[in-house]
C-alpha cells in the first residue's frame, strides 16, 4: 500500500537517505528542512520541500492540514559541540520542533511519530554495552534537548500519540556532510584525511564509539513504521560493537591508501569518553542485524567521497 510520509531533514544525511528509500518504494514524501547543514540538491526527486525550520509556525502552516501516515522527525542541530555555541537555537531545533510536529500530527490525524534521538542522552558511562534502561545524564545541551523530546513524546502517549524514539549511535556513510568539521566523527576525520595535510583529533585515540552505517539505520526505521509493538518505546540503534578512535583511523588509512600525520590536540566540549550499545532489545523484537561491518561501510564511504565533489 502506498502511503504519505513527512520526513523532516531530507536535505541532510539520514533524512535524505530515508526519504529516498521511501520514494523508491513508491510512497509520497514531504519534508521540512532549513538547509542549515543540508543541501537542496540532496532532496530526492519527487519529495515536496518546505524550506524552513520545523520549530517555525510558518513552516508547519505550509503543510496545510495534510494528513500523513507517519511523521519521521530526523531534522535538527546534531552536534554536541555546536550546541554550546547557541543553546537556545539547539533547544528550538531539537525540542520545540518536536512539540510543534506532535501537535500537528495529533490535530491532523497522524498519531504515528518516529523520533531520531541520540546516544548523547546517556552521558558518561562505564566501558560496557549500555542498554535503554541506563539512567541518562547528558553532557551537552544537544543531549539534554534530545532527552527532553523523548519525555514529551512519553507524556503525549496518553493523548493518543504512537511514538517511538530511536537512540542513534555514531551514524556514518555515503551522503554525510563532510564540509562541517564540527559534526560527525567519521566525516570529520575522513575529510581531513582526503583534503588536509594532517588529521587533527580532539581527545585521545582510546576513546570508543559504536559506528553504524546509515543504511542499517534507515532500514530498521522503515521496518518500524507499521509496527504497533514499538509504540511508546525507546530503542538503541547501533551495532553493539566497540571501536576506538585508533581503530577507526587505522581502517580509514588502510582503505584509502593514504597516510597522514595524526595530531592529538585539545578536547571537544561535552564529548563522551566512550560508549557502545546494548542492542539486545531491538534484536529480540525486530531481529535487527546490521548488514555493514565498519570495514565495509568505511570502504564504501571512502569510494563515494573520492568521486564526489563534497
Amino acid at each position: 500500500m502506498k502511503k504519505t510520509y513527512l520526513v523532516t531533514g531530507a536535505a541532510g544525511f539520514i533524512g535524505g537517505v530515508l526519504a529516498r528509500k521511501l520514494v523508491d518504494q513508491g510512497h509520497t514524501v514531504w519534508t521540512i528542512d532549513n538547509l542549515s547543514t543540508g543541501f537542496k540538491e540532496n532532496v530526492p526527486d519527487g519529495v515536496h520541500l518546505i524550506q524552513g525550520g520545523c520549530q517555525e509556525p510558518e513552516s508547519i502552516a505550509q503543510l496545510e492540514g495534510k494528513a500523513f501516515d507517519a511523521i519521521l522527525h530526523f531534522a535538527g542541530q546534531s552536534s554536541g559541540e555546536i550546541s554550546f555555541d547557541d543553546p537556545v537555537y539547539d533547544l528550538r531545533t531539537n525540542t520545540e520542533s518536536t512539540l510543534r510536529l506532535i501537535k500537528y500530527g495529533l490535530e491532523n490525524g497522524c498519531p504515528r511519530f518516529i523520533y531520531s534521538s541520540s546516544m548523547s542522552v546517556y552521558g558518561d558511562v562505564p566501558n560496557e554495552p549500555i542498554a535503554e534502561d541506563w539512567t541518562p545524564q547528558p553532557l551537552s545541551f544537544y543531549g539534554i534537548g534530545k532527552l527532553a523530546s523523548e519525555h514529551y513524546l512519553r507524556i503525549y502517549q496518553s493523548k493518543g500519540l504512537q511514538a517511538t524514539s530511536l537512540r542513534l549511535f555514531n551514524v556514518y556513510g555515503e551522503g554525510q556532510n563532510m564540509s562541517n568539521l564540527r559534526q560527525g566523527m567519521v566525516s570529520i576525520f575522513l575529510a581531513q584525511l582526503l583534503k588536509e595535510d594532517k588529521i587533527i583529533v580532539k581527545g585521545s585515540n582510546n576513546r570508543f564509539r559504536d559506528f553504524i552505517e546509515v543504511n542499517d539505520v534507515v532500514d530498521i526505521t522503515i521496518k518500524m513504521i507499521d509496527e504497533p509493538r514499538s509504540y511508546g518505546k525507546i530503542y538503541n540503534v547501533g551495532t553493539g560493537k566497540r571501536n576506538t578512535v585508533a581503530d577507526l583511523l587505522n581502517i580509514m588509512v588502510r582503505e584509502s591508501g593514504l597516510d597522514k600525520e595524526i595530531v592529538y590536540a585539545g578536547v571537544t566540549l561535552g564529548d563522551q569518553k566512550g560508549i557502545y550499545a546494548d542492542i539486545s532489545l531491538i534484536q529480540k523484537e525486530f531481529d535487527f542485524k546490521p548488514q555493514f561491518s565498519l570495514d565495509q561501510g568505511l570502504k564504501n564511504m571512502i569510494e563515494w567521497a573520492k568521486k564526489t565533489k563534497w
